[in-house]
């Protein structure tokens, strides 16, 4: 196969990786805490000896939107929305993840978590207690916890030393190997939380853009294949 037909494979690989990230984006759409991905297309050079250098593009990085989404008002005594840059800390299997995803529960031991069971921690990274037996809950703007009245804890919220190198794990969580520190722009809001940030409208837009440009290189592929197949039969005939 020719360098055209290599750098053409490649830019199909590429969009194929796109069109899984675009579809990944619209069926979440509706996923509380959810944040858009994007695809990013480097370029790849290599030398090839005794000619040109070969130059490909190359899809296979990834990043995320954190624009803020849209807070819905749900009226939940455990739901939780974030205005601001900061973030939910969780105590995964895998260590401390951070979370836009603010709909929890208390357990049967009382400690507040999430649906899928990982606790949600305070600044200090203890877990964040809830009274059972307590008739009335309510937590103001920082986080912090009242039951019946009586201050009994406070939900951490921080930010990310390095946003942009944050990496995620799964759907809402992400992790923050360079570290993380208490926020001071961000507050809470009760009874509300942040649907998520994807534009279904400008994705299903881009789904059909990745689609006809995919169908443009496979029809590309294709020219060339008969192309060449027609040349070696010339030349078959030839000798």
């Amino acid at each position: 196969m020719d360098s055209t037909g290599y750098i053409t494979l490649t830019r199909q690989s590429g969009l194929m990786r796109e069109m899984q990230v675009v579809a990944n984006n619209i069926a979440n759409a509706a996923t509380t805490g959810f944040r858009q991905e994007g695809m990013v297309f480097s370029e790849y050079v290599r030398g090839i000896q005794g000619g040109a250098s070969l130059s490909m593009g190359h899809g296979n990085g990834r990043h995320s939107s954190f624009v803020q989404g849209n807070l819905t008002q749900t009226g939940g005594t455990f739901d939780f929305a974030v205005e601001g840059d900061g973030y939910f800390l969780i105590q995964t299997p895998n260590g401390e993840r951070l979370t836009r995803a603010g709909s929890f529960t208390p357990n049967g031991a009382g400690d507040l978590v999430t649906h899928d069971g990982h606790p949600v921690l305070d600044a200090g990274g203890a877990p964040v207690f809830v009274p059972p037996d307590a008739r009335t809950i309510a937590v103001s703007p920082d986080g912090t916890i009242s039951a019946d009245g009586t201050l009994v804890g406070q939900i951490g919220l921080v930010t990310p030393t390095n946003p942009g190198g944050m990496i995620r794990e799964s759907g809402v969580l992400f992790s923050a190997d360079e570290g993380f520190e208490p926020s001071e722009n961000a507050r809470m809001m009760q009874g509300f939380v942040e649907e998520s940030n994807v534009d279904p409208i400008s994705q299903l837009a881009r789904m059909i853009e990745v689609q006809r440009a995919y169908e443009m290189g496979q029809s590309f592929l294709d020219s060339e294949d008969e192309r060449v197949r027609r040349a070696m039969d010339a030349m078959m005939k030839s000798n």
